[in-house]
């Protein structure tokens, strides 16, 4: 998720299909949080007001490997 646009819609982008520049309105009842976040995407749209597209792409990366061995260490 990029930013909350209000209480009931989101601004989400990947850095590849859905790009920083252009991100998608999501309802917030149709994503699910996670339960961690990317400092270094954090820090960036902090300073700066922007995030590169390869920085996002990154932070999911590194996201779906933290998923994955959590879901191996609870042997699903």
């Amino acid at each position: 998720m990029i930013a909350l646009v209000d209480e009931r819609s989101a601004l989400v982008a990947d850095g590849d299909h859905r790009r920083f520049d252009r991100p998608k309105r999501k309802n917030v009842l149709h994503l699910e949080p996670l339960g961690f976040r990317s400092d270094e995407v954090a820090s960036s749209l902090q300073d700066t007001g922007r995030v590169t597209n390869a920085k996002l792409r990154y932070a999911i990366e590194a996201a779906e490997r933290r998923l994955e061995a959590h879901a191996e260490e609870k042997g699903e």
